[in-house]
């Protein structure tokens, strides 16, 4: 397992919330999503041998976000 924040730009509201949280789920090997608009962080639990973290930020970025980090 692995835990990583990805800074994303661009989120606002429980929509924006809604939208980060169904892509990354999308994904093989997602176990949770936790996004904080506030901090305007995405924190994932993921199995690394299952999903690349450059697909969990590819995937935040098809839905309209800037990723930063």
């Amino acid at each position: 397992m692995a835990i990583e924040t990805i800074i994303v730009e661009g989120m606002s509201c429980q929509h924006c919330v809604k939208a980060v949280t169904g892509a990354v789920q999308a994904l093989s090997g997602i176990h949770s999503v936790e996004v904080s608009l506030e901090k305007k962080e995405v924190k994932v639990d993921f199995d690394p041998s299952k999903t690349l973290l450059q697909a969990i930020k590819d995937q935040i970025e098809e839905e309209g976000y800037t990723v930063k980090s």
